[in-house]
């Protein structure tokens, strides 16, 4: 039986879980496992207290490092992305590591597309942050592989659907402004497919199939909810980007949400 560890396993990490087979023994770390369901391993620990993750050393067929930060300044990004890898690995040791990383670490912000082979230079310390970590996932293990997810939503992360809801959304018509987005089963899907693949590539951006402009999206989603169409507001700003998953798509993937109209009519149901 192979064993993997989930580093930071929160919502994704048991959609995860539940989605590999039986040759898998799942390990689950975090600070409070009593919501982690069977049969994840309740592995309680802190990436940030090297000497909590004693109980998680030796050997692992893989890892899944998906950690969140206690507070979304750069000091806990740094904490939470490059410090608690750091920990971890003086510890542990992983066939294969699986780096979950972020679409902010690219700067665009004219609608270009953006795919692996993109420049990274973000404008903020997110971006930055996880770039460092990204680098630090490379020389942690043998075989490593980091995915940058684009926004993810799903049940719990419905930040849209309550904006249009309360009548506080508002859009750009011209020029627009892009977003990527990827449901939180596709998340889950992703990361068992590259469990599972005998040959990934270092790097997959993981976003679905339809980059859309915001004003789209909630044009959509108001008459799905049967509220008020967004307000439309000359906001500044960039136009963002759009992410490319050919790469992603060529590894053999199939997205179960391939679009915003698949993944939030399921919500909406």
């Amino acid at each position: 039986m192979k064993r993997l560890l989930i580093a930071g396993c929160g919502d994704l990490g048991i959609r995860l879980a539940a989605r590999l087979d039986e040759d898998w023994q799942v390990h689950g770390l975090r600070r409070n496992t009593e919501a982690l369901p069977e049969p994840i391993v309740a592995e309680p620990a802190d990436l940030s207290d090297p000497g909590s993750l004693a109980r998680v050393g030796g050997d692992w067929d893989a890892v899944v490092y998906q950690a969140t930060p206690d507070q979304y300044d750069e000091a806990g990004y740094r904490r939470a992305y490059y410090q608690g890898l750091a920990n971890l690995f003086e510890r542990a040791r992983a066939g294969r590591l699986i780096f979950v990383s972020s679409t902010a670490v690219y700067g665009q912000d004219g609608g270009e597309w953006v795919d692996e082979t993109s420049a990274t230079e973000p404008d903020r310390f997110n971006g930055r942050v996880l770039l460092e970590a990204e680098a630090l996932a490379r020389r942690s293990a043998p075989e490593s592989v980091v995915v940058r997810f684009s926004g993810i939503y799903g049940p719990g992360r419905d930040y849209l659907l309550r904006q249009l809801r309360a009548g506080q959304a508002s859009c750009r018509e011209a020029p627009p402004q892009w977003t990527n987005r990827i449901h939180a089963d596709d998340c889950a899907g992703v990361l068992a497919h590259l469990l599972e693949l005998p040959a990934p590539e270092s790097l997959y951006c993981a976003s679905d199939s339809c980059p859309a402009p915001r004003c789209e999206v909630l044009d959509w989603l108001a008459g799905q909810l049967d509220v008020a169409a967004p307000a439309r507001e000359d906001l500044q700003g960039g136009q963002g980007k759009r992410i490319a998953n050919a790469r992603l798509l060529a590894s053999g993937y199939r997205f179960i949400h391939p679009d915003y109209r698949s993944g939030y009519q399921e919500m909406l149901q």
